[in-house]
């Protein structure tokens, strides 16, 4: 199969030249300052912005029409679906970067990956190895973020990394897990409201993970000890 000619793209164009009929925007990790210039471009530019209340405060100065939502995927797909039908430029917003355990996932599979355009963000997880001064090119990333992780806690790759994507509290029991399981080979540092002016990172121990209560906007790291001293 030869190489694809410009009139093969799969897509093409840059944010918001050419609007597909929803884009999904990263809005990164929490801070405002941590937006791209690509999704405040797209933002400034959509009629409706759809998202949770607190990715809505990010753009104040956005006129137009928002559609907030909190846990019901469902009816915000419908409205996104009766918006997108008035012929209206409709901006989804995501926390994080949209390909990493993101509502994107659904958006596109409601209205199909050519109707999609998306703007990627900065994730908390880059952030978070970014404050330990750590790459992650090869961290195993496990969301149990809402939902019990499909691999054990005992099952975790012992040679790298390991990000565990939390903020309730039957993840942190699951991180804590993870943490007893690794305890000989890994450290667990925990992670909370990065980028935001009550940033916290610290070291726990599986018993203080277990004892914990945390904001929302949390992730669990799990690194080799002779990596942090």
């Amino acid at each position: 199969m030869g190489m694809m000619n410009a009139s093969q793209d799969l897509h093409a164009g840059s944010p918001g030249s050419a609007w597909a009929t929803v884009t999904v925007v990263g809005c990164g990790p929490g801070a405002s300052q941590y937006l791209t210039a690509a999704a405040r471009q797209v933002v400034a530019a959509a009629d409706v912005l759809a998202g949770s209340r607190r990715l809505l405060d990010l753009f104040p100065e956005h006129g137009g029409e928002q559609v907030a939502w909190s846990a019901d995927v469902v009816s915000l797909l419908d409205q996104i679906e009766r918006t997108r039908g008035a012929g209206r430029r409709v901006a989804v917003l995501v926390s994080g970067d949209p390909g990493l355990c993101s509502l994107a996932r659904r958006v596109i599979e409601r209205f199909g990956r050519h109707a999609v355009e998306v703007i990627p963000g900065i994730s908390s997880v880059q952030v978070a190895f970014a404050r330990l001064g750590l790459d992650w090119t090869h961290a195993c990333i496990v969301s149990a973020h809402g939902r019990t992780p499909e691999i054990a806690p005992d099952e975790l790759p012992r040679g790298g990394e390991i990000a565990v994507l939390a903020g309730s509290r039957e993840a942190l029991q699951w991180s804590a897990a993870a943490a007893r399981s690794l305890e000989s080979s890994h450290a667990a540092i925990l992670c909370e409201n990065l980028t935001l002016p009550d940033e916290c990172v610290r070291p726990m121990t599986p018993d203080q993970l277990d004892a914990a209560t945390v904001s929302p906007l949390s992730l669990v790291l799990l690194i080799r000890r002779n990596l942090i001293g």
